[in-house]
């Protein structure tokens, strides 16, 4: 198991309100190894100690949950050097003297991927190293490609075992539940595809507006956040023949083979079947349902380049071309500053057959992602039979029990060498071939930017 990690970015919100708080959390579970360190990584001009102390500080606020004891524990294991991330003699020197394998987390923004996966090669790794980098992966297609192959040059003969691309909802136990549904429960399999199955909403929705994020959202947009990568590795989670083994490498197949089956929407088809909207003024409820507070449009946020037309809100329509779901609808919508939070994957069954009951709800099949991370089971009943009285019926279940955050298993993943939670470099052109067309269409104008009020249930 890799006793160092290196995190590159280990200032910034990501490290201080995910990474921090897991590598805490894993040591309270004595997960981690004896010896193990983090060498700690940023431009600001800090040492060791003033660097704990505002590790203390956001491990207090972001992991309370968490022993004191293991927090002040990971807190004694933490090094800090200033460091210029894209500086060959800058980050050699702050690896230097380490012969042991390592693990470098870009917690960074992707803009700055390339230039310092190129800086660690200059550094060279020690055999049995790894470099893990957060979603999204490239911008776009072609910038995927490049920093694919360039990962290649760097890992040399390691390949893709040298190489973590983080996406923390493969990580998520719900998500991790979704292969479960399918494999143990033989209840559910035998109507997994278009005969029973109508459509497939895999939803991201979120109440909140920018937190601060605005100068990487900005230049991301919806569909590059959390659609290419979160929600398409959902669909082929849900959409993949199953594998005949559960190791890494059949998993990862049958999930490019569920990418690779998605139709690419003809340009005609993206302006009918996506949407694309940014939010107006309005407000955000609070945690009791009330009115909450006011929040400007979103063209108005600081750091916001209304020029730019990024939207806050995407929906897209797609089809895969395999015997299994020819005739289902895959509908992906996502979207910031809604009137509630709901992160979840519905399957709508079709109609009952029977002409007595035709005109019932159809069945549903809820599955929370992440909050409520419930599963409901929606049913149709009878209280009578002539003439037949449809009941609805829920059938529901608590949550899968979690003992690790998202960002744990991803950790824990990255420092033992396993790749199960870590997506291939063909999963994640796959992924982009998808969303390319559509891309094409909203930066040629072809989809208009719709507007809706902060604090509704999206555009209407």
């Amino acid at each position: 198991m890799i006793k160092t990690l290196a995190l590159l970015g280990a200032t910034g919100d990501l490290a201080g309100r995910f990474l921090l708080p897991a590598l805490a959390a894993l040591r309270a579970a004595d997960r981690l190894p004896d010896g193990f360190q983090v060498v700690a990584a940023a431009r600001e001009d800090l040492d060791d100690r003033s660097f704990q102390r505002t590790a203390t500080e956001r491990l207090e606020r972001h992991a309370p949950h968490v022993p004191a004891a293991a927090r002040a524990n990971l807190v004694r294991s933490l090094r800090y050097r200033p460091t210029e991330m894209t500086d060959p003699a800058s980050l050699g020197s702050l690896l230097s003297g380490i012969r042991q394998p390592w693990a470098a987390y870009l917690a960074l923004p992707p803009g700055l991927h390339t230039a310092v996966v190129t800086t660690l090669g200059s550094t060279g790794l020690p055999a049995g190293s790894r470099i893990a980098l957060e979603k999204p992966f490239g911008e776009n297609l072609d910038s995927a490609m490049a920093l694919n192959r360039l990962l290649t040059q760097v890992t040399r003969t390691a390949g893709e075992q040298a190489v973590f691309r983080v996406d923390h909802v493969l990580g998520l136990p719900t998500v991790q539940n979704l292969l479960a549904l399918r494999l143990a429960n033989r209840i559910l399999e035998p109507v997994w595809n278009s005969r029973h199955i109508e459509q497939i909403d895999i939803l991201w929705e979120e109440d909140l507006g920018l937190e601060g994020r605005a100068g990487y959202f900005d230049r991301s947009g919806t569909l590059r956040d959390v659609m290419q990568n979160h929600m398409l590795q959902i669909l082929s989670l849900i959409a993949m023949e199953l594998p005949t083994r559960l190791d890494q490498q059949a998993l990862r197949d049958r999930k490019l083979d569920a990418l690779r089956s998605v139709r690419p929407l003809p340009l005609d088809e993206a302006v009918t079947r996506t949407r694309r909207a940014r939010y107006a003024a309005g407000r955000l409820p609070d945690a009791e349902g009330g009115a909450g507070r006011a929040v400007p449009a979103y063209r108005n946020e600081d750091g916001v380049d209304a020029a730019r037309g990024t939207e806050t809100f995407a929906e897209i329509v797609l089809d895969l071309d395999t015997e299994r779901w020819s005739g289902t609808r895959f509908l992906l919508r996502a979207g910031k500053a809604l009137h509630r939070r709901r992160k979840q994957v519905t399957v709508r069954f079709r109609p009952a057959e029977h002409p007595s009951y035709s005109s019932a709800p159809a069945n549903t099949l809820r599955i929370g992602l992440d909050g409520p991370e419930d599963i409901a089971l929606h049913l149709t009943g009878g209280v009578s039979l002539n003439p037949p009285s449809p009941t609805p019926v829920t059938l529901a279940a608590p949550p899968p029990f979690a003992d690790l955050t998202a960002y744990g298993r991803v950790l824990l993943d990255l420092l033992s060498g396993g790749s199960t939670l870590s997506v291939r470099g063909d999963e994640a052109e796959a992924a982009w071939r998808v969303m390319t067309p559509v891309l094409t269409a909203w930066n040629a104008g072809m989809v208009p930017l719709e507007e809706y009020a902060a604090g509704s249930a999206g555009p209407p």
